[in-house]
């Protein structure tokens, strides 16, 4: 894959022909992992998901995959934008009725789904500011359902600082979405 993805990256067009049913399984298995879960009457579908990411992959021309961590990296922040940006143009007002969850939870929500995830995005973004690396985590791990093996490989770092990382990660964006929670229902 890693090749494909560079022969791809150098304008080898027979090279996207061989990548695409590759690419398309892994944007599979990655919007998978994420809509799970996810109620039947929701307005994007997982085939949306896929296919929307998947021309936004093949669209950036000016995009050089050096391997298949990058690939993924890269995948992972499509999804997120795909599903942040749907839910903003659900025009959700920011808090409303947010239900309380983990962000174990969150690949499971209910019907608050696309509140939460603008939530959790501005949340990460915030994060991000902070400590890029934590929120790399968190997107490759939630976004991207990435293994701590698969992401500890993505940013070259061990597994062991994977789960620190997460577990603060985690522990922060709790505590940010609680105070986000917190404030918008004051009077």
């Amino acid at each position: 894959m890693t090749t494909l993805l560079q022969e791809w990256s150098n304008g080898d067009k027979v090279a996207l022909d061989k990548l695409t049913p590759i690419v398309y399984g892994e944007l599979r298995r990655l919007a998978r992992h994420y809509m799970r879960g996810e109620r039947t009457n929701i307005t994007l579908q997982t085939t949306a998901l896929v296919n929307e990411a998947y021309m936004r992959l093949v669209d950036c021309s000016r995009m050089r995959f050096k391997d298949r961590a990058h690939f993924f990296a890269v995948s992972a922040q499509f999804m997120r934008r795909i599903l942040v940006d749907h839910a903003r143009r659900k025009n959700l007002k920011r808090g409303a009725d947010v239900q309380h969850i983990s962000l174990d939870e969150a690949a499971i929500l209910g019907s608050d789904r696309d509140a939460d995830l603008v939530m959790l995005d501005d949340a990460l973004l915030a994060l991000a500011r902070l400590d890029p690396r934590k929120a790399q985590v968190i997107e490759l791990r939630f976004f991207g359902g990435l293994t701590v093996e698969e992401t500890a490989e993505i940013l070259s770092i061990s597994p062991i600082t994977v789960m620190r990382d997460w577990r603060t990660a985690q522990a922060w964006l709790y505590r940010e979405l609680n105070g986000t929670i917190a404030e918008s229902a004051k009077p």
